[in-house]
């Protein structure tokens, strides 16, 4: 009986075969393979939808309803059956359709009350296609052998899919990956960037998903097992004897790439009438969609290794992965469904640009990239499916918009937007080593915000005034465990060597939330941005906090040192951090250790409690640096990783503008320094506010220096303020739209 199955399954997949290599427009092989299907599993329909948008399924080929119906009847996603489907991405099969929860009958299809329902989803490791239908009168279940057909058939529909086979009047099955495509993400790192397109993990393309030759088709497969095998050995054999957990990852790649399991489900998916390919590739979406559902961290990263594993079985089976054209561009802009802090440090700066499926601008990736100064989109979906290693690509990270394959006119003025970048480059380096002072003679300091040893050339180039914010969390993000005293301090000691005497405040180590690492045990919270992190985690942690403040002295060596602690929500909280750094000081001397020459103790101002804290926070801080991400989102409660509701409130908002106005009266009053760090440091209009209303110190990207300079110089604070004023004074939600007429009235 299951050869029988299985020969059917062949013949229904043969006949497939056929109908896709047959000339016509996409309508009509959707319209025979309808019919085919129809015609083998003895149904009375059998019909096909696919996405028309992220929510809504359209009925784009029948056969058994009305042909009127096509492209006509539209369902949401979970409304019906067939939206129970899509929406689970799980197969429905049932006797009695009528009875199950959500039954739809939609009477525009001329759809009879039919007994039997069978739909599977059509997906492509794990990115939902559409939904494939067979109905029948008679009140029977499908067999699991016809379930694993269909969804089979499903597997090849969406390879199809996605190959264009349904796309246009009878285009070629390739045209999907030649056409100029434009995706819009979200703004990650500012800059615009030219080059051509480098997968982080490259798409293989899946031709031939039917198999012609069973016994051809498992003889590759079993030739590129046994070289993936020999590679796996190959890399266990070479990687570092020393490093654990390297070696571990490289045993569970070497456990899946012999399992007789993983290998045998693949051999019967041949046997059933795919290609090698396809069959590798089913049981990666099983993997994947696993991956989706299973909570234990540590298994999930098992699956991903599968995952991986699945991919370099495709390259070889392939050969996509080793041509000799797969070598890295000159002028790479990278793209990756998402990548981890210490993959995009190994690239390093020779990136254009990043652009990403996933991720957040609070993302590892996302600090890194801004690190580097390299464009950054994010949130680009599909871009990993439509792209090629090699296709020319723009990345405009101001307006989080991604050309792909652009037409010469797109082209020929994103080159006019580069070359007016450029122009205006060169007159901020003219004016690079100059103080921001405005036309009514106040001083702005201009601070650079850092990360990794990379940025402090940009010290210098720049022209800022120091480092307003040195991030300590990337050391140890990157890390697969904690890092030494010994490594930290002599990281530290290098960051204020790079310096040459500039001052350059050293943020203690600021995780959880967004930024969490492998080798702590994760916490389930509710919402992390308001959870265990931070200051919280080093109050909780104190050894940690402890070994990373002795780091910071000993890397001072005499001279001075410049802490504060990020996310301060209490007094308390920073007289506790102060104490540990005070008892720090006092244990080094004790051994004899030499002490900075001075040490200033401060605290990052980001939550709004602070704003009303005793008048003794700020007597006792030497400095306070507002933490202007953190503080605006907790202000508005608006999470700033949230793209429906981040982008609703502006900085120049009034009632923010007022809030921060208080803090620079508190700071006033005590004598305390006040700085400003965040992205809105660095847009010289929001700079220019920031000024306005008493702030003489920003801290940003250096990028950002020139354009925030440069707006300065030319501006009179006192008539932005009046400006400001003014707005407030008309009950004005923002003042940024009077004060970019009082901008444009000066041509600027």
């Amino acid at each position: 009986m299951p050869g029988q199955t299985d020969s059917a399954s062949r013949r229904l997949l043969g006949r497939l075969r056929g109908a896709l290599a047959e000339p016509g427009a996409g309508q009509e092989r959707l319209d025979r393979i309808t019919t085919i299907i129809a015609e083998q599993m003895g149904t009375d329909v059998c019909s096909i939808y696919l996405f028309r948008d992220p929510d809504t399924l359209e009925l784009c080929a029948t056969e058994g309803l009305k042909r009127e119906a096509v492209h006509q009847t539209r369902l949401r996603v979970g409304e019906g059956l067939v939206g129970r489907v899509a929406k689970t991405a799980q197969p429905i099969n049932t006797g009695n359709a009528p009875q199950e929860r959500g039954f739809r009958y939609m009477p525009e299809t001329g759809e009879e009350v039919l007994s039997s329902f069978l739909g599977v989803p059509i997906q492509r490791l794990g990115e939902r296609l559409g939904v494939l239908v067979v109905q029948s009168r008679e009140g029977r279940q499908y067999s699991e052998d016809e379930v694993y057909a269909l969804e089979v058939v499903a597997m090849v529909l969406a390879e199809m899919t996605e190959l264009g086979a349904f796309i246009g009047e009878g285009e070629a099955l390739a045209a999907l990956h030649q056409r100029p495509v434009m995706f819009h993400g979200t703004v990650g790192q500012e800059g615009v960037a030219v080059g051509h397109a480098w997968l982080h993990e490259p798409r293989v393309v899946v031709t031939n998903p039917i198999a012609d030759d069973p016994e051809k088709e498992l003889a590759r497969l079993g030739e590129a097992v046994d070289r993936l095998r020999v590679t796996v050995d190959e890399m266990l054999s070479s990687a570092p004897l020393g490093d654990k957990d390297q070696l571990q990852v490289l045993e569970a790649y070497r456990m899946f790439a012999n399992s007789r399991g993983w290998k045998r489900r693949m051999e019967e998916d041949i046997a059933r009438g795919l290609s090698a390919e396809a069959a590798v590739e089913k049981e990666q979406s099983v993997a994947r969609a696993r991956m989706q559902t299973v909570p234990d961290p540590y298994l999930r990263e098992r699956l991903h290794d599968l995952d991986d594993l699945s991919n370099r079985l495709l390259r070889i089976l392939t050969g996509q992965g080793e041509r000799t054209g797969a070598e890295r561009p000159a002028d790479p802009i990278l793209i990756a469904r998402n990548i981890g802090p210490g993959e995009l440090l190994e690239y390093g700066r020779a990136l254009k640009g990043i652009v990403l499926e996933e991720g957040s601008v609070g993302s590892h990736a996302a600090i890194v990239a801004r690190a580097f100064a390299i464009p950054l989109v994010l949130q680009a979906s599909r871009i990993t499916t439509e792209a090629l290693n090699g296709d020319p690509i723009l990345l405009d990270g101001e307006q989080g918009i991604v050309h792909l394959r652009p037409e010469e006119t797109v082209a020929a003025a994103f080159r006019d937007k580069m070359a007016m970048q450029a122009k205006a480059q060169k007159r901020y380096a003219a004016i690079r080593k100059e103080p921001a002072i405005t036309l009514c003679g106040q001083r702005i300091a201009l601070h650079m915000n850092a990360g990794l040893m990379a940025e402090l050339p940009s010290l210098e180039s720049s022209g800022a005034e120091g480092v307003g914010l040195f991030r300590t969390e990337l050391q140890f993000l990157v890390r697969s465990k904690v890092p030494r005293r010994s490594e930290l301090a002599a990281l530290y000691a290098r960051v204020i060597d790079a310096s040459d005497g500039k001052r350059v405040a050293f943020r203690t180590l600021d995780i959880g939330s967004d930024k969490v690492l492998s080798y702590m045990k994760p916490q389930e919270e509710p919402n992390p941005a308001l959870g265990w992190r931070a200051i919280r985690v080093g109050l909780d942690r104190p050894g940690m906090m402890r070994m990373q403040l002795q780091a910071l002295i000993r890397a001072a060596n005499g001279r001075p040192l410049t802490v504060m602690f990020p996310f301060v929500a209490q007094l308390e909280e920073f007289r506790a951090a102060r104490d540990h750094l005070l008892r720090e000081l006092d244990r080094e001397e004790r051994l004899g250790r030499v002490l900075p020459e001075r040490v200033d103790i401060g605290a990052m101002l980001e939550t709004p409690s602070m704003a009303f804290a005793p008048r003794q926070f700020f007597e006792e801080a030497d400095f306070i640096s507002i933490g202007g991400n953190d503080l605006k989102q907790f202000f508005f409660a608006a999470d700033r990783e949230n793209e429906r509701v981040r982008r609703r409130y502006d900085t120049l908002n009034v009632s923010f503008l007022t809030f921060l106005e208080q803090i620079v009266r508190r700071c006033d009053e005590t004598e305390t320094p006040l700085s400003f760090c965040g992205e809105d440091a660095g847009r010289p209009v929001e700079a220019l506010c920031l000024a306005a209303i008493g702030f003489r110190a920003l801290s940003m990207r250096p990028a950002s220096i020139g354009p925030v300079k440069h707006l300065l110089r030319k501006s009179d604070l006192s008539e932005a303020r009046a400006v400001i004023d003014a707005a407030r004074a008309t009950g004005a939600q923002s003042v940024r739209p009077a004060v970019m007429d009082w901008l444009r009235r000066r041509g600027e």
